[in-house]
């Protein structure tokens, strides 16, 4: 009997977008079933969970974070806006940016999915060791870095 290790791989096996891509898809899909049972369609849930907690940011760089296409998400803002949970600020100095931030209510709406999702992340990185799960935040926050097309914008200078 063949050992398992003894297996070739197919290409796709150890190709890293592959890779991440299947990650994300299993266990993102777990977390989705349950931001459906708090009445949040996968879209409001991305868009919620990258508004928390941080600074206005734009619509552009709202698609980009939430992997969603920039027509979709300006349609879900707006229906998102209609309910009170986001808000649409101009920009300081560029008027064609049009940057977006959630409301307290929006952040009251989503504080417990929010806790929901932090306990999710427990349990998918648990086997692996709090060492191991920083370590591969830090590695998936760099490559983004690296390939996001422009840098990370930091405002620290400005503040």
């Amino acid at each position: 009997m063949a050992s398992k290790a003894a297996k070739p791989l197919r290409f796709v096996d150890d190709y890293l977008p592959a890779l991440l891509a299947q990650a994300s898809q299993l266990i993102s899909s777990e977390f989705h079933v349950v931001a459906r049972q708090h009445g949040f369609s996968v879209s409001e849930w991305r868009v919620m969970a990258s508004l928390a907690g941080g600074e206005p940011i734009s619509i552009g760089q709202l698609a980009q974070v939430t992997v969603t296409k920039q027509p979709t998400v300006t349609r879900l803002l707006d229906r998102m806006e209609a309910k009170g949970q986001v808000e649409r600020l101009p920009h300081d100095s560029d008027r064609r940016v049009t940057l977006v931030r959630i409301t307290r209510k929006g952040a009251k709406t989503v504080e417990q999915l929010m806790e929901l999702a932090r306990e999710h992340e427990l349990r998918v990185l648990e086997p692996f060791g709090l060492l191991r799960a920083e370590e591969l935040k830090t590695t998936l926050r760099q490559m983004i870095e690296l390939h996001a097309g422009t840098p990370l914008e930091t405002d620290e200078e400005d503040e």
